[in-house]
């Protein structure tokens, strides 16, 4: 099992990037899958013009993006809200894509600097991720006040708390891509 967690803020002083990491180690000790992180921030993919498919002279690393997107066996987005919706580097992303995107399970990971983890954000991706056909996986990982819930190495500061939700919200999402797999073969 493959998972790419993609880290969707590119902001500086940016605080998502911890549940990620954080997503990250946890994946790799429970041996649940092997992971990568797809840091938007180190992609600094240009405004979207055109989708890659329908690209001339499309870039290397918007090439590799997608490979790893279609190459995984689920998906993980660790998004803050902004004004109560995704950042635009994330929206980037999802229209650059098509193909790879179809039925992929992908599971949401809000975030916030306030109480509200980033609840607004989650209808509107949600409808992003329908559209261009992707699995939006049910299960759903609201963090709220994020620097108090995680340092900056995404060690979480309720280390049992925080690894039973995400069991929770992890055994859904391979539950799905588990379930992708049966229904392919």
């Amino acid at each position: 099992m493959k998972i790419s967690i993609i880290s969707a803020s590119v902001r500086t002083g940016r605080n998502s990037h911890r549940v990620a990491l954080f997503f990250k180690r946890f994946i790799e000790e429970q041996k649940l899958a092997s992971v990568e992180i797809l840091d938007l921030n180190v992609y600094q993919f240009p405004i979207f013009e055109e989708r890659l498919k329908f690209q001339k002279n499309a870039d290397a690393k918007t090439i590799e993006f997608a490979e790893k997107i279609k190459s995984s066996d689920g998906v993980i987005i660790v998004t803050p809200e902004y004004n109560g919706g995704y950042p635009a580097s994330l929206k980037n992303v999802i229209d650059l894509l098509t193909d790879e995107w179809k039925r992929k399970p992908v599971a949401i990971s809000t975030v916030s600097a306030g109480g509200f983890a980033g609840m607004n954000v989650i209808t509107s991706l949600q409808y992003s991720l329908w559209k261009i056909q992707a699995w939006a996986v049910p299960a759903m990982f609201p963090v709220p006040k994020v620097s108090e819930s995680y340092d900056e190495q995404g060690n979480p500061t309720d280390k049992v708390g925080t690894e039973k939700r995400a069991h929770t919200f992890l055994n859904e999402l391979i539950w799905c891509a588990t379930a992708k797999k049966k229904m392919e073969e």
